[in-house]
């Protein structure tokens, strides 16, 4: 009959999970995460939806996985150079937000708080909280070798380097390649030690 009765105790398969985190992304994209539906998903993995329901128990809970699988998927690993390390970081979040119309999705996270709140808390933790972990990463190692203030609020300074993208988007100006570039600079000017 259907996956569960025969799956027990046997391996998921990494292709079908793959292509379940891949349909929920193009529906993500094509069709926002409102009108999206894990029967869509289903049919275009060419899966039974209860074989998507063993994986994950919600929609929320696929569309934060996927986002997560996605995460970081094509960024350079960090070379020690700060500058070039928080531009890299910056411009993979910036496409990664494009790729899925990400900023329809915070707004419906935002919209929905009150009535679905593990989509919000889902995304802070599988996207948010690990991409601001990995520019508070970069930062430490430079406070380590001395390039910017022992005293700097990193998590502060965190927000800063991704603020741009979202008040650019608000304003109209989203979509500068430049944005990741002037953000880290103004970031890295405020946080400097005198000399360095």
């Amino acid at each position: 009959m259907g996956e569960a009765s025969r799956g027990a105790g046997r391996p998921r398969s990494a292709e079908k999970d793959a292509a379940i985190l891949r349909a929920a992304l193009e529906l993500l994209a094509s069709q926002g995460y409102t009108r999206m539906s894990l029967s869509q998903v289903a049919e275009a993995a060419q899966v039974s939806k209860s074989t998507i329901h063993l994986r994950w128990k919600t929609k929320a809970d696929l569309v934060t996985a996927a986002l997560e699988a996605m995460r970081m998927a094509d960024a350079p690993p960090t070379s020690g150079d700060t500058r070039a390390d928080l531009v890299a970081i910056l411009t993979d979040f910036a496409a990664t937000v494009e790729r899925v119309r990400g900023m329809a999705l915070i707004g419906t996270c935002l919209a929905e708080e009150a009535h679905t709140p593990d989509l919000l808390a889902l995304l802070r933790e599988r996207t948010v909280l690990p991409r601001r972990a990995l520019l508070r990463e970069v930062l430490e190692q430079a406070r380590a070798r001395g390039e910017i203030r022992e005293e700097a609020d990193l998590e502060a300074a965190v927000s800063a380097l991704l603020g741009p993208f979202y008040a650019d988007y608000m304003a109209g100006r989203g979509g500068r390649p430049e944005w990741a570039e002037q953000a880290v600079d103004l970031t890295l000017t405020g946080l400097r030690t005198p000399g360095a």
